[in-house]
């Protein structure tokens, strides 16, 4: 084959994946990872009510819902052969009532924050015993920060 030429390679077949069905070209979430990445966040936030689909302004995204309003973004990083998920969150509050709203939102006074060691910019976000992620000042006046969590591909299995 020459450059510049290009050849058809025909629809999209799957083989042996349970979930083939579902993927749909151009999307870089599956339907499968969807319902996952819901029920993972619900029993994380201990929340019923989020709810994740795909974002309507970007198709290689999720959008994580809690009622009418989108609150995260979700994107998939594959790059290493490793399928993950980043969460990210805009939280437009200061540190003095950061625990509050989250508790708040969620409605889930379980959720606390928690000192990241000798840096005063970070803090962790914790449903009890279970670390979340981790919570950064997104300025140095610290009126808003961003809730990023890590989501492993193992962390959806149980799901």
């Amino acid at each position: 084959m020459k450059r510049g030429d290009t050849k058809s390679c025909g629809p999209l077949r799957f083989h042996g994946r349970a979930d083939a069905d579902i993927l749909t070209q151009g999307t870089a979430v599956t339907k499968t990872e969807l319902r996952k990445l819901q029920a993972f966040l619900r029993k994380s936030f201990g929340n019923e009510g989020v709810l994740v689909g795909l974002d309507p302004k970007d198709e290689e995204a999720a959008a994580v819902r809690l009622g009418e309003r989108q609150i995260a973004k979700i994107t998939v990083d594959d790059e290493d052969g490793d399928r993950s998920f980043a969460f990210a969150m805009k939280i437009p509050v200061g540190r003095e009532v950061l625990q509050s709203y989250l508790q708040k939102l969620f409605e889930n006074p379980r959720l606390t924050l928690a000192a990241r060691g000798r840096k005063g910019d970070f803090v962790e976000l914790n449903s009890g015993e279970d670390f979340l992620g981790v919570i950064s000042a997104d300025d140095a006046k610290g009126s808003s920060y961003t809730l990023q969590i890590a989501i492993l591909d193992i962390d959806l299995d149980e799901f």
